[in-house]
């Protein structure tokens, strides 16, 4: 049994919970069935989203800031029953960590590699986590470490890669995550926009501001809203650059070999950001949360540059390819569905370093 605790919301976002939910579809094909895997939410909504995909919830009716606050619930919930617990959240604590191991092998999504936490395994897929980084956080070797480009969790229509930049740039696309409660999609849109392009905005569920979206859709005719797209990779493809916030949105034009223009809006998301743009994998302009005008300004410029220039997009589209493979999920999903076995061999938490990098 995997249990997977992790939620999606207009003020987080839904990243946390659809990475998830693409590990979880791995398991599922592994194991034949989604039966033994049920994600742990601390609100209806979050659990609406696994519902939708199939799997079985579980809703805490906490608040998902307040973690230590749920841990009578686990105790009914998952005592005697559960050999892997998945959790993904910034707001864990070494209390909530202790107490959940008791249930099983416990995973950690960990995005900024800070500090050891009492886990049995760690995942840090981003780019930039260094694997020496964690062998020194984790010195006994008694955690399992999946680090690295190699374990991004991407969906499989992520597996194909665009044809190459031919021609003229025509379809653009333009998402800034799941709620993007500033509305930074709205003003990136005005600074960019050209009547001889087509734009294509993707809003997630929680955006506050997708009706205005709407309605200025229906004012523009090269303006094109998508809200739940199903195939993501297929509308990916069919544009031949695009601007995005930093986050699981980069790996995935990345995998489908998009050039593309990117920003961080959170601090977790600056790594990642500044290693695309020192490595010119993409185009980066800066960090939002601290000059928004600064990156406005900067998004103009590198865009107009992008457009005009082949080479460069061909350039960004190399690279991209060489970050990320899209098989990570399918790993990710054969190091968990393992732990309970080498729990049980070795003894909690003996099973030793499995590091990864961006080879394929």
């Amino acid at each position: 049994m995997l249990l997977i605790r992790a939620d999606g919301n207009a003020r987080i976002g839904v990243g946390h919970l659809m990475r998830c939910l693409t590990i979880a579809e791995e398991l599922a094909a592994r194991q034949g069935g989604r039966e033994d895997i049920c994600f742990v939410c601390a609100d209806g909504e979050s659990a609406g989203l696994a519902e939708e995909r199939g799997f079985g919830s579980r809703v805490l009716g906490t608040d998902y800031r307040d973690m230590e606050s749920e841990l009578g619930l686990w105790r009914d919930m998952a005592a005697g029953s559960c050999n892997v617990v998945l959790v993904d959240s910034y707001y864990v604590t070494d209390r909530y960590l202790t107490a959940l191991r008791q249930y099983g092998q416990l995973a950690l999504m960990d995005d900024m590699g800070t500090r050891p936490y009492p886990v049995d395994c760690v995942i840090n897929y981003n780019a930039p986590a260094s694997p020496a980084a964690y062998r020194k956080l984790y010195p006994k070797g008694e955690v399992r470490l999946l680090i690295g480009s190699r374990y991004v969790p991407l969906r499989r229509q992520f597996l194909e890669a665009a044809p190459a930049p031919e021609g003229d740039v025509e379809n653009v696309l333009l998402t800034t995550g799941g709620g993007d409660v500033e509305n930074i999609a709205g003003a990136i849109l005005e600074k960019i926009y050209r009547e001889d392009l087509a734009f294509h905005l993707v809003i997630g569920r929680f955006n506050p501001h997708f009706q205005r979206m709407k309605e200025r859709e229906r004012r523009c005719a090269n303006l094109f809203v998508h809200h739940d797209v199903a195939d993501m990779a297929g509308l990916m493809r069919g544009c031949d650059v695009a601007l995005t916030a930093g986050g699981s949105t980069v790996y995935e034009l990345a995998a489908v070999g998009i050039p593309f223009l990117c920003f961080s809006y959170a601090e977790n998301q600056e790594p990642l950001t500044e290693y695309i743009g020192r490595n010119r994998v993409a185009g980066f302009a800066g960090a939002w949360h601290r000059d928004s005008a600064r990156v406005l300004e900067e998004t103009g410029r590198l865009f107009e540059e992008l457009i005009h220039d082949r080479e460069k997009r061909m350039l960004y589209r190399n690279r991209e390819l060489e970050l990320v493979d899209g098989h990570g999920a399918e790993r990710i999903a054969r190091e968990l569905a393992a732990l309970p076995l080498q729990g049980a061999e070795n003894g909690k938490g003996s099973s030793g370093w499995t590091e990864g990098g961006t080879d394929r």
